[in-house]
């Protein structure tokens, strides 16, 4: 379990890399922009993205609608 401040709320998650959180979350990785410690995550690199406590991770899910 790895600790981590997601979208400013404390959590505990099973995830070890951005691409497992954005699962664990139950978002569609191809609708979100992560930012890991203040810096933009490439969607390339969200698989070897590894996790580590204290972590402070900012999810944005895109929404489409009419």
């Amino acid at each position: 379990m790895v600790n981590i401040v997601l979208n400013g709320e404390e959590k505990q998650v099973a995830a070890g890399t951005v691409t497992a959180l954005i699962d664990e979350i139950g978002l569609d990785g191809r609708k979100v922009a992560v930012e890991r410690n203040l810096e933009i995550v490439p969607k390339s690199q969200y698989l070897g993205t590894a996790l580590s406590d204290g972590d402070r991770i900012e999810i944005v899910h895109f929404v489409g609608g009419g």
